[in-house]
């Protein structure tokens, strides 16, 4: 530990960056899973499908899983602080035009006792309603491009801040901040639903988008070097810490190397049951199968549970994983991500088992809560730690970009996909249809079991130090 991280001011400056750039990437969640959260009542106003709602969820993940890939060399170049205020203008836009969407709908879609559509949604100016859905889904897709510059920036700034020893916890906070944003999403975005027209599920959100652009634009750095506060040795893959980052060394480092392929692949298991389950699917579950609706408390009670639940259990998942990583295996993160994996097919197969026993909604949201624990800690594992040991300061938001990039193109295969299967044999197929990738992932991450970040040599020492 160096003396820069034990001094009180420069913990102080850490606290403050961390807490706006945090409050900041909560919001960005909330920004794009208010979507997922509204699925439901979008469903039923507009006489959606699963298979038209999860179009929305495989074009949001996969321009998001391309544009974090392409877009990480960039965060990488141009810092983490433009990078992160580049999104997030770009996310207020997008979650504007998307809420104005509701001003073309003349009169919702009426649905018969069978949940058929009766009558589709009347809608204004002569649209049609493929139209609406093309429109509807390409600002989406928009909102992926510049929501990929969250997880990119975050750990591009952090990388900074962050010693490798430190890592670890740090990526159980980042799982706070994960499941903060989650929480705005999926418990309150439907309140606002309640009481206020649904647009106002995505306007809400660009505005609380815009206020902390403002506060990070003056009050967030880069690094403690623009803070005035010294350089801080953090221990990883970097260089030399010194300059910018070239684009060729930076793409050499992440992308030649075999371990950050495994890890990307690792992630890719987690994007297919992590979109498929606890960040998209399952509000539509509660209203499909339990009659989960917000205006009716009682019905709506166990959807609640499941959606704290599975936040508080993915924040101490995240905080478990991280500590047991830094402090029980030194800084090795293979382990504890494959004992996450381990544990996300251990409760797939448990909901799996819930369901066809008919165990109430109260037990489906109690597997749920167990599965956010597992699947946040492997997620703050491979995209809060390891991403900076890897990819060094001045790679890091390169690896993040792999690493995230790959779990969500994955999980944009389970958008229209997973639509059309539920279409086709319901909710019965559900977690069975993604716990082989939980054992996938298990036997990926098992290979990285002893794996550490390997430092760069120190530069020679000049010829005139040597004389002496």
């Amino acid at each position: 530990m160096t003396a820069a991280v034990v001094d009180a001011r420069f913990r102080a400056r850490r606290a403050q960056n961390w807490l706006l750039l945090g409050a900041l990437y909560a919001l960005f969640y909330m920004s794009r899973y208010n979507y997922s959260a509204t699925s439901a009542y979008l469903a039923s106003v507009l006489g959606w499908r699963n298979a038209e709602l999860g179009i929305f969820e495989t074009v949001m993940p996969l321009v998001y899983g391309l544009s974090v890939v392409l877009n990480g060399p960039v965060a990488d170049r141009i810092g983490g602080k433009r990078a992160f205020l580049i999104g997030t203008a770009g996310a207020i836009c997008a979650n504007i035009l998307f809420g104005c969407s509701a001003l073309f709908v003349v009169h919702p879609a009426v649905w018969d006792a069978s949940k058929h559509v009766a009558q589709p949604a009347q809608l204004a100016a002569g649209l049609s309603a493929r139209t609406l859905l093309v429109a509807m889904a390409s600002i989406w897709a928009v909102n992926g491009f510049f929501q990929s510059f969250g997880a990119l920036s975050i750990v591009k700034v952090n990388a900074h801040w962050f010693t490798i020893r430190e890592r670890g916890t740090f990526a159980g906070i980042f799982g706070v901040l994960i499941r903060f944003g989650l929480i705005l999403a999926f418990s309150g975005v439907p309140l606002i639903v309640s009481f206020l027209p649904w647009q106002w599920a995505f306007w809400v959100p660009a505005a609380l988008l815009a206020v902390f652009f403002v506060l990070n634009l003056f009050f967030m750095e880069n690094s403690p070097e623009d803070a005035g506060l010294g350089t801080l040795d953090t221990g990883d893959a970097s260089d030399d810490g010194h300059g910018p980052a070239r684009v060729s060394d930076v793409l050499r480092k992440v992308f030649a190397n075999r371990v950050t392929w495994t890890i990307a692949f690792a992630s890719m298991c987690i994007g297919f049951v992590r979109r498929s389950v606890v960040d998209a699917w399952y509000p539509k579950y509660f209203a499909d199968v339990f009659g989960a609706d917000p205006k009716d408390l009682a019905a709506f009670a166990p959807y609640e549970v499941a959606a704290w639940g599975i936040a508080i259990a993915g924040i101490l998942g995240g905080f478990a994983f991280g500590i047991a990583s830094d402090r029980a295996f030194g800084g090795r993160r293979g382990p504890v991500i494959t004992i996450g994996f381990g544990g996300m097919a251990v409760a797939l197969a448990l909901f799996g088992g819930a369901a066809s026993l008919h165990l109430g909604p109260y037990a489906a949201a109690g597997v749920l809560v167990l599965l956010s624990f597992f699947v946040n800690g492997a997620h703050g594992m491979v995209g809060g730690a390891a991403s900076m040991d890897f990819g060094g300061k001045k790679g890091a938001a390169t690896a993040a970009g792999l690493f995230d990039g790959m779990q969500y193109v994955a999980g944009s295969v389970v958008g229209y996909g997973m639509g059309r299967m539920l279409d086709a044999f319901g909710w019965s197929v559900w977690t069975w249809a993604v716990l082989p990738f939980a054992v996938l992932g298990a036997l990926l991450a098992s290979q990285l079991w002893n794996t550490l970040p390997k430092r760069a040599p120190a530069p020679p020492a000049p010829l005139d130090a040597k004389a002496a």
